[in-house]
This record gives structure tokens, C-alpha cells and sequence, in this order.
């Protein structure tokens, strides 16, 4: 059975799984356009982090920080390799989208990239109700990020 609980970004294996995102993220999009967080910036007091977990074997990881006192932006969505196709990353969104309802968070958003490294995640966002925005917080236009924003509450506005 798969776990999705907080933990944290420091953990060996997490800190291995981040560092691998972040070595994706450089390699398939240019230096000014990664906005992945690190371990330690994961660490913030404005970000709260889960992982999945199954039989003590980490599958993924997902962050939300927060932006206002309504709105948050999901950070560091990564699954294994061995976890790809298996739903761990719909898992993770979904009790991430629970948190903030749970917080009465009124919008979220995320920044990904536009290349075909991206596609999967485009496709996991849509079918949770993620469309397109233009940048949020201090992100600029940029052609290779896609922003997404999803409204918690029928009442929220871009």
C-alpha cells in the first residue's frame, strides 16, 4: 500500500530523488527558466512537504508553498523512475490538493516546463482541473514555463 505523509526534503533517499529532479530540470531546460527548489529551500517554513512512500521504499515527493494567505504554488512533483505509471503522482497532487482545501486555500498554481519532458505532468495537472495562466507571485513570461492555476473555491479569482 502506498503512503502519502509529510516528511522531510533532508531525508537521505529524498535528498537523492531532488537532487536527480533538479539534474532533469538543468538538463532538459535552460539555467534562467529552472525554478526547481532544492532540499534546503524545501526546508522553508512556508512549504510543507509529503512523500510516498510503500514498505518504507520512497516512489515520490511533493511540495506546496505558500504564496498569500489564500494562494499556494505546488513545488517538486517527482516520482521514481521505478514509480512512473503506477499513479503515484495523482496520489501525492491529491493529498496535496486536500492540504490546502484543508487550509481554506482559495487558488493554487505551479510553473512547469513547455518542452516533451514536461508532457506528462501537462496531462496530470488538466485532468485534475489545472488550466493555463499567465505567470503568478514573481515568475515572468518565459517560453519555456507553462503556468497553471486551479481554483479551490467557486468564488476565486485568477
Amino acid at each position: 500500500m502506498i503512503h502519502i505523509e509529510p516528511d522531510s526534503p533532508t531525508t537521505v533517499d529524498v535528498r537523492l530523488l531532488l537532487d536527480e529532479h533538479l539534474a532533469d530540470m538543468f538538463a532538459t531546460s535552460p539555467a534562467d527558466s529552472v525554478h526547481a527548489l532544492d532540499h534546503s529551500a524545501l526546508s522553508a517554513p512556508d512549504i510543507s512537504f509529503w512523500t510516498a512512500r510503500e514498505d518504507g521504499a520512497l516512489l515520490g515527493c511533493g511540495a506546496l508553498k505558500r504564496l498569500t494567505a489564500t494562494q499556494a504554488e505546488i513545488k517538486s512533483m517527482r516520482t521514481t523512475a521505478t514509480a512512473r505509471g503506477r499513479g503515484v503522482a495523482a496520489l501525492l497532487l491529491a493529498r496535496i490538493l486536500a492540504d490546502a482545501r484543508e487550509r481554506n486555500l482559495e487558488r493554487l498554481y505551479l510553473e512547469t516546463g513547455t518542452e516533451e519532458f514536461f508532457a506528462p505532468a501537462h496531462r496530470l495537472y488538466a485532468r485534475h482541473g489545472f488550466t493555463v495562466c499567465p505567470p503568478f507571485a514573481d515568475y515572468v513570461l518565459d517560453p519555456h514555463s507553462v503556468f497553471m492555476t486551479l481554483a479551490l473555491t467557486s468564488d476565486s479569482n485568477v
